[in-house]
């Protein structure tokens, strides 16, 4: 009993996680999923329930958003991911409570709202060529890139340059301080 228990409380966490507040909800949905583990537990006594009731939630939450999405034979990951981002992104538990996971009536409303939040894919992935051109850097890298090349051709231009710069700076303080 004390695993059932616990299959209990850990699905209405994960109902709870998805939003679904509404307690009279929450216990149809959580009696649903006990009966369809309790089930698949019959067949396989040595299964945990929580690990069943996990599984089955996972499957109607699979099956529900096929439906409503119009996504029949999709991948599972697929199906879980668009789904629920779709939801949340219409705010479907705070604006239609009891449409969660509800098979016999659910609002056409709701239904268009998850619909139209439901994130597609963009264009295709198509071939082109890319043909490798020189990085055009503009006159003042030329200039700069031309300078440095003269300097380093006359090593005594560069000694030059160098104790220009130095006594340059050394005016520069100088007069800085007076």
């Amino acid at each position: 009993m004390e695993a059932w228990n616990a299959a209990y409380v850990r699905t209405e966490d994960y109902l709870r996680a998805h939003r679904i507040h509404n307690r009279l909800h929450q216990s149809r949905l959580i009696q649903a999923v006990l009966e369809r583990a309790a089930r698949r537990h019959a067949q396989n006594p040595a299964t945990d329930p929580t690990t069943l009731a996990a599984e089955e939630t996972a499957v109607m939450m699979d099956e529900w958003f096929a439906d409503l999405l119009g996504y029949k034979g999709v991948p599972h990951d697929r199906i879980a991911i668009e789904g629920r981002v779709a939801m949340l992104l219409c705010e479907g538990p705070q604006k239609w409570p009891y449409a969660f996971l509800d098979r016999k009536t659910i609002p056409d409303d709701f239904a268009a709202s998850v619909r139209s939040s439901s994130i597609q894919a963009g264009p295709d992935m198509a071939v082109s060529s890319m043909v490798p051109r020189d990085i055009d850097l503009g006159p003042i890298t030329e200039a700069a890139g031309e300078t440095l090349e003269t300097i380093e051709k006359w090593p005594m231009l560069r000694l030059l340059v160098l104790w220009l710069f130095f006594l340059g700076s050394l005016l520069g303080i100088f007069l800085a301080t007076r």
